[in-house]
């Protein structure tokens, strides 16, 4: 904007120059005096008729004044005496004597030949000079340019004055919370723990899934402080050209110890903190010598620097050993999905600012998004709150939480996603089988809605939910929730005696989560042994299995006997209550979706379930 501005200023000084030189040259062409213009021949024929009385000679210019006072105009040869030009043209002395001339000085000095002058010798001058300036600019700018991408790319956070974050706007994270408490009274009031000798930890790794509230954690830190707070990207760090990141890295921690106290963030440490060790891509790979650089400056940090670094992953498994050893992050905080009363303190938060309804109960949107991260609820309460004000409500009621927690699950209605009457009716089948298998088997969970309205990539949906929290889950519970995933594919096949393609990605679901009862969970014929896939060494292209062709056999063996007697499970369940699931499906077909209450008096075993 400056510069465009610089360029407007000076294109306007040069127009008006140019005008005012242009105003000024007519000026300077312009006879002093009017009057007739007569020739020389004219001028010499009036003085030997003696009709001239006096000739005024200025410069070139004469003017000429008859007896009776009337002026007239004529010009001389250049550089030539008057007399000698109107000997010239056939004038002798004698008949001059009677002429009075009078010679007056030239006004060379007058303001427009000044400005023709100037124009004419200066403006090429400044032409030429101001587009030297511009190209030594431009070229200028782009050395500057060409050499800031070796400076860091922090930003530098300002705190909110609207919408401040603290600690108290961040639901559940009690422990996380705490900890972090700890830092900002250390940046406050560091002599309390220099004076006892306690060294703060220089680093602390914030470690959760995607979503859990892990960079609303510094937003928090970084305002609770009131401290310089540099955040920055991992991916940031890492450019083609070698040696860019490592220089980055020196940049930042150079403002930051500059302006200490303060606080370095490291947004997606895995992107840079990968662990080394191959070699792959020799010595000169970029992400590695960046890495080497951060660990460095974490050394150098001295006993009484007040400046922390603190960083975010959801990949801690794959960071370097010596990022994470003591001394470097000696701190690491989980932020976990949040149990029921966490969601339903999140959901608070969220809905605070925003008009619900009386009738609304949070708690039993809290039990119906089990396994849903901070940023999936604060996303409900957000869908919620246009849906209401889509359909011109002035308060937020439970049907729009509950519409929204749906749509955040599975996406959208697709109202125009019609199926014709025997898909519907395979739709209905599949759906209830899943919900009477889930219904009936005591290690599955509580039935909450079934539907056949088509929402993202699914033509229906059974949501289900667990009555109580839990963290953990048993060998029953993982097989009654195959035999669940395998409930639409055996109703389809009770019901109609073949299968559609409707069910891929319950077998895909069911697929993996049989390879992990055998694999991961060492939940099969095979024992308490963890078989991992592959066995990761580092960037490298390169991986090595970890065992042989024949437990690779053994595993797949174990993995389809599992599916299998969860089909067959599931097919038993089926088969004893017919009459229910064809009056589930019956009743999906009419009414197209099922709640729990309505699905409770067909189905009494989910209710007693419930109260378990």
């Amino acid at each position: 904007m400056k510069k465009n501005k610089l360029l407007k200023q000076v294109g306007l000084f040069l127009l008006i120059l140019l005008a005012v030189s242009a105003i000024a040259s007519l000026f300077s062409n312009t006879p002093q005096e009017e009057g007739e213009l007569i020739s020389l021949n004219q001028l010499v024929q009036q003085i030997k008729n003696e009709q001239v009385k006096e000739i005024v000679v200025q410069g070139e210019e004469l003017t000429i004044y008859s007896p009776g006072g009337e002026a007239k105009i004529s010009r001389k040869e250049e550089q030539t005496a008057l007399s000698t030009t109107l000997a010239n043209y056939g004038l002798s002395p004698e008949e001059l004597q009677g002429v009075n001339i009078q010679i007056k000085p030239v006004e060379s000095n007058s303001w427009p030949e000044l400005l023709t002058t100037f124009g004419i010798i200066f403006l090429p001058l400044i032409l030429f000079g101001v587009f030297f300036w511009f190209i030594l600019r431009q070229t200028k700018g782009g050395m500057n340019q060409t050499m800031s991408f070796l400076k860091s790319p922090d930003q530098r956070f300002q705190p909110e004055k609207k919408h401040p974050i603290g600690f108290q706007d961040i639901g559940n994270l009690t422990e996380a919370k705490n900890e972090l408490e700890e830092i900002v009274d250390f940046l406050k009031r560091p002599g309390k723990y220099l004076e006892m000798g306690a060294k703060i930890p220089r680093g602390v790794l914030l470690v959760g899934p995607p979503g859990t509230g892990k960079t609303l954690l510094a937003r928090a830190v970084a305002h609770q402080a009131n401290v310089p707070f540099y955040s920055i990207s991992g991916s940031e760090f890492v450019e083609m050209f070698v040696g860019v990141g490592s220089r980055r890295v020196k940049s930042l921690f150079a403002k930051a110890k500059q302006t200490q106290p303060s606080i370095i963030f490291i947004d997606e440490l895995d992107a840079i903190g990968r662990r080394r060790g191959s070699g792959h891509g020799g010595g000169h790979d970029e992400r590695e010598q960046t890495l080497n650089q951060i660990l460095v400056e974490m050394d150098g940090f001295k006993r009484e620097s007040k400046v922390i670094l603190l960083a975010a992953t959801n990949r801690p498994d794959t960071l370097d050993p010596a990022l994470l050893r003591p001394g470097r992050f000696d701190r690491r905080i989980v932020t976990d999905i949040p149990d029921i009363k966490g969601r339903e303190e999140i959901l608070k938060i969220h809905n605070k600012n925003k008009p619900l309804e009386k009738q609304v109960d949070l708690e039993e949107i809290a039990k119906r998004t089990a396994g849903f991260s901070g940023a999936d609820l604060e996303n409900v309460a957000n869908e919620a709150a246009i849906l209401a004000t889509r359909r011109h409500k002035k308060n937020i009621s439970q049907e729009d939480l509950m519409e929204s927690i749906e749509k955040v699950l599975l996406g959208p209605e697709r109202k125009s996603h019609i199926l014709n009457k025997e898909e519907k009716k395979i739709t209905a089948y599949h759906e209830a089988g899943h919900a009477l298998v889930s219904a009936f088997l005591p290690d599955a969970e509580t039935v909450r809605k079934v539907s056949i309205v088509a929402r993202g990539v699914s033509a229906g949906y059974t949501i289900t939910s667990p009555q109580k929290e839990r963290r953990l889950a048993t060998y029953s519970q993982l097989i009654a929730k195959l035999a669940v995933l395998l409930g639409g594919y055996s109703a389809e096949k009770l019901k109609f005696k073949e299968v559609t393609t409707g069910a891929v990605n319950d077998l895909q679901r069911a697929s993996n989560l049989a390879q992990r009862l055998v694999e991961e969970y060492g939940m099969s014929a095979l024992g308490p042994i963890s078989f991992g896939e592959q066995k990761e060494v580092t960037d490298s292209f390169y991986s090595f299995p970890r065992h042989s062709e024949k437990i690779r056999a053994e595993i797949d063996q174990e993995t389809k006997k599992l599916i299998k007697q969860a089909e067959k499970t599931a097919g038993q369940v089926l088969s004893k209550h017919q009459k229910i699931l064809a009056q589930l499906a019956n009743l999906l077909v009419e009414k197209e979706t099922i709640e729990k209450t309505a699905f409770e008096k067909i189905v009494p075993n989910n209710k007693k379930k419930g109260k378990e």
